[in-house]
């Protein structure tokens, strides 16, 4: 079991020096797909606003690093590490990740079929006809599941693909071990993608600045992060502008930043709320972080993240975490939000 636990850490080190070499950014996972090293200020008194400026190990997606040497340190100080995170939003690829997650397999979001005949790309069938640059690699599902069809997000993503007239170029495309899939794309130096949870559909979370991909040969308790076999080797496309534009277009701000006055104030932010609770409520094994902490982040960038706190807390303690780990995933999403 020890031999195949350093060969497992061996083998996130090697994955992680090749990524660094090729410009992304990246840190150690734990198999629970979360960073491997805990941060150097728990336990303290008063909640430190911190992203690395101390020098120590321990924060998150803030110690990715290309630096070789870098690497190695921070994998030697988490030698129990069996996976890599890669940092988005950085230089030089400025990476944008879309992950398409399993959530069901009959009809998509319109009502379509996505059985096997269904629609499968973000483009059109992924017919023998279709052109390679119009498909993404047709759908695996994991190892020993029912699912007989494609998850409804690549159906959601098709559509917003014909509503608003992109198409996805061929691009790395990274297998989860649940049968999902993260599309890889580049943008501009100068723009700004934020992190989101079913923003542009269900099923469909973004992966942008502050956020993080688990790379490819990472293993995690589910199983192991593999490239599609048709773009292992490509490199990062850039993303399409009308994608981009959907991607960072600001979410209206709640009806009631803009009622100084009135009893319906204090009734519309529970309301809006409601959604982001339900969200986590609806979280399982292995995105239960992962959905409170943007649903934490996305309540305190519209001014009720305090006020929601208590709900948020309930509603992850119902998806299995503990009232501490889910305080304190609060408490992070507070202090990215609250800005340098």
């Amino acid at each position: 079991m020890a031999i195949t636990a350093r060969h497992t850490a061996t083998l996130a080190l090697a994955h992680a020096l090749s990524a660094a070499e090729r410009g992304l950014p990246v840190f150690p996972l734990s198999p629970t797909k979360l960073p491997a090293l805990r941060s150097p200020h728990r336990g303290e008194p008063e909640p430190v606003l911190c992203r690395g400026e101390c020098g120590r190990p321990g924060h998150g997606v803030h110690d990715a690093t290309t630096d070789p040497t870098g690497v190695r340190s921070l994998f030697a100080a988490a030698p129990w590490a069996t996976g890599y995170g890669i940092a988005c939003g950085r230089p030089p690829h400025h990476l944008i990740g879309i992950d398409l997650d399993v959530t069901s397999g009959r009809t998509g979001p319109m009502g379509q079929r996505t059985g096997p005949t269904g629609p499968t790309g973000p483009t059109g069938p992924t017919s023998a006809t279709a052109p390679a640059s119009n498909r993404l690699p047709t759908w695996e599902p994991p190892l020993g599941s029912s699912f007989d069809s494609p998850p409804d997000s690549v159906a959601a993503l098709q559509q917003l693909a014909l509503q608003h007239l992109f198409t996805l170029p061929e691009t790395v495309v990274i297998l989860t071990p649940s049968g999902g899939r993260h599309i890889w794309l580049t943008g501009p130096p100068d723009v700004v993608v934020p992190n989101s949870a079913g923003r542009l559909a269900p099923g469909i979370d973004v992966r942008g600045a502050g956020g993080y991909l688990v790379g490819p040969g990472s293993v995690t308790a589910r199983g192991a992060y593999r490239p599609a076999p048709s773009t292992a080797d490509l490199a990062p496309a850039p993303c399409p502008r009308a994608l981009l534009r959907l991607l960072t277009t600001p979410v209206s701000p709640p009806r009631s930043q803009h009622r100084r006055h009135g009893s319906g104030t204090d009734r519309e932010q529970p309301a809006r709320g409601h959604g982001l609770v339900q969200f986590v409520r609806a979280a399982h094994s292995g995105q239960r972080n992962t959905r409170l902490f943007w649903a934490a982040c996305r309540a305190y960038e519209h001014g009720f993240g305090e006020t929601l706190t208590e709900s948020l807390v309930d509603a992850a303690v119902h998806t299995g975490l503990t009232e501490q780990e889910a305080r304190a995933t609060i408490a992070s999403a507070a202090r990215l939000t609250a800005g340098p």
